[in-house]
């Protein structure tokens, strides 16, 4: 009987050197880091970890060995995907995982370097922004596979892309290379150099901007884009008023007062 892949402690790994970007890696260059089932759980965990810690003001994640990701391990599919079943049970721990870094609190940037592919492009496209160098190229190919995108990973892609986009997309599952990645907006950044390196610089910019100014702002556009403001209501208006009586928002105004720079600590 064919078996679940099982998680390494050295699968994905985070860099901590920065106090206010961590680095999170996936890390088997070998399989050009497609993820596993159990991946997909720990990612999204490790995600929701960091957007807890207040230290962390911004997340980059990117992949090992000249890879961002290359989707899915399908060599567990006969383990974990044979049956309805099974493709739910994976499916709902795959949608976890986009969900949780889409929702994380703090800024987040995927840094990508070669091969983009499948769920790798789902990946990407949860994090706020997407960094790509000359060596990257993105492609969904589900439609050659006979497999349906899921609902959050498609929902990511058409507000990334647009409707007719998104169709090309995902009806030809063909190659775009960073150039027309960049155009149509699978990438929203064109790495000058190294996709890490551009990542970092973006995310030490980001560092100095207000944790609750980035937290509300995502809170407000998901619920823009997803058409659901009504039904947010209340969750917008709290965490608009987190922001008005933070200790942040006096900061803010008396360094604007005093012409020098604030000193933002997320609360």
């Amino acid at each position: 009987m064919p078996s679940a892949i099982q998680l390494s402690p050295t699968d994905i790994v985070v860099d901590r050197s920065n106090a206010a970007v961590a680095v999170v890696t996936i890390n088997r260059a070998a399989r050009r880091n497609a993820m596993t089932l159990a991946m997909w759980r720990e990612l999204g965990c490790l995600f929701q970890r960091l957007g807890g810690e207040p230290a962390i003001r911004a997340i980059i994640l990117t992949g090992a060995g000249g890879a961002f990701c290359a989707g899915a391990d399908i060599s567990e599919f006969p383990a974990v995907r044979a049956t309805a079943a099974d493709g739910h049970v994976y499916e709902a721990a795959a949608g976890t995982c986009l969900t949780l870094i889409q929702t994380c609190p703090k800024a987040t940037i995927a840094a990508i370097t070669g091969p983009c592919y499948g769920g790798g492009v789902g990946l990407a496209l949860s994090c706020d922004f997407r960094v790509a160098d000359g060596t990257a190229y993105f492609a969904i190919p589900a439609a050659r596979l006979s497999n349906v995108y899921g609902i959050v990973e498609t929902r990511a892609l058409y507000n990334a892309v647009g409707l007719a986009a998104a169709k090309e997309v995902l009806f030809s599952g063909r190659r775009y290379e960073v150039e027309e990645a960049h155009r149509i907006g699978l990438a929203t950044h064109r790495a000058a150099g190294n996709a890490l390196a551009d990542a970092r610089s973006l995310a030490s910019g980001l560092a100095k901007s207000a944790p609750l100014t980035i937290k509300g702002a995502k809170v407000v556009l998901a619920a823009l884009a997803e058409g659901a403001v009504e039904a947010r209501q209340s969750a917008i208006q709290s965490i608009m008023d987190e922001a008005l009586t933070s200790a942040d928002y006096r900061e803010g105004v008396a360094a604007f007062s005093e012409k020098r720079e604030p000193l933002f600590r997320g609360k």
